[in-house]
């Protein structure tokens, strides 16, 4: 049986050790660190109880062995990352600066994170969630319309669809991504963008008209809207929202924090929890991931998510 199903890229992060370093200039950097959005979203979900399945791909490799050790350590199923014995696993450069910002250099396009095919309608059951990345989406077409194969047959065995825009002008090398992902927003019932995100991905100048433009799409129930250190607001169509703060830390590194944040929400839904301490779960998971380095090293549990949310750390 499976909670959630995630289908998208894995690779590792190489990171730089402080702020304010180009890529191109000679420096230290940390890693390999076990990475791709998808995986950090799997992770979290997966140490929140829920039982993940990733579908996806590494090298038959050192780094691969780190991304599939960590994935194993958290018992998320593996049985449909392939390995390839000829191409090497994708990595990510990235670096950072004092305003928040960071820079990427993907390794990615060529690599077995973005060759899986989609998996048969019988080789996962019970899937109550597919979740989606936007990232997935944008480096191969190839392999975006894989996973818009597995949306389309998870959906229709009853599987829900959410999907978080997770932007990355780096990788927009997919010249037919408006179609996708307009197929994708067709099916999505969980939409989980950034504030940025949100007004791009509607054309609309506000929140609540860009809100209510998503409601226009025919299965969407939930708009999740994470707006950084205001914090994260859930609309629901006719329903007051539902407003959650930041949980305030010492940050570390924010890399995958937005991607624990939504393994979180669904291990919340997964459960059966009220909607608003779903959003807390999920805001909770956040803070912790970002306050440590790496992109899924965070010290998430369901027991330190319940000291965040009582002011315990």
């Amino acid at each position: 049986m499976t909670d959630i199903l995630i289908m998208g890229e894995t690779l590792v992060e190489i990171m730089r050790d402080r702020e304010g370093v180009e890529l191109y200039d000679a420096g230290l950097f940390r890693g390999p660190f076990p990475s791709g959005a998808p995986a950090i979203c799997a992770s979290a979900a997966a140490r929140l109880g829920s039982r993940v399945a990733l579908v996806s791909g590494v090298g038959n490799d050192d780094f691969g062995k780190c991304i599939l050790d960590r994935m194993k350590e958290l018992k998320v199923d593996t049985s449909h990352v392939i390995k390839n014995d000829t191409v090497s696993t994708g990595c990510a450069f990235v670096t950072y600066f004092s305003d928040g910002s960071r820079k990427f250099l993907f390794h990615m396009g060529n690599t077995p994170a973005v060759e899986a095919k989609a998996p048969g309608k019988d080789d996962f059951t019970g899937v109550k969630y597919m979740h989606i990345m936007g990232c997935s989406l944008m480096a191969k077409k190839e392999f975006a319309d894989e996973i818009l194969k597995t949306m389309h047959t998870y959906g229709e065995n009853g599987a829900k669809i959410s999907f978080d825009p997770n932007i990355r002008t780096e990788l927009k090398g997919n010249g037919d991504l408006d179609r996708i992902l307009e197929e994708v927003l067709q099916s999505t019932s969980i939409f989980l963008p950034g504030r940025e995100e949100l007004l791009t991905f509607t054309g609309e100048k506000d929140v609540e008209s860009a809100v209510n433009k998503c409601f226009s799409y025919p299965k969407m129930e939930i708009v999740l809207m994470k707006d950084g250190s205001r914090g994260s607001t859930l609309f629901r169509k006719g329903e007051e929202p539902i407003s959650c703060p930041v949980y305030k830390v010492e940050q570390a590194d924010a890399t995958g924090a937005g991607d624990c944040f939504d393994g979180a929400f669904l291990a919340g839904l997964v459960e059966g929890l009220p909607l608003d301490r779903a959003v807390k779960n999920a805001s909770a998971a956040g803070a912790l991931n970002a306050a440590a380095f790496g992109p899924m090293e965070g010290d998430i549990s369901p027991e330190t998510v319940e000291k965040m949310i009582s002011g315990g750390i």
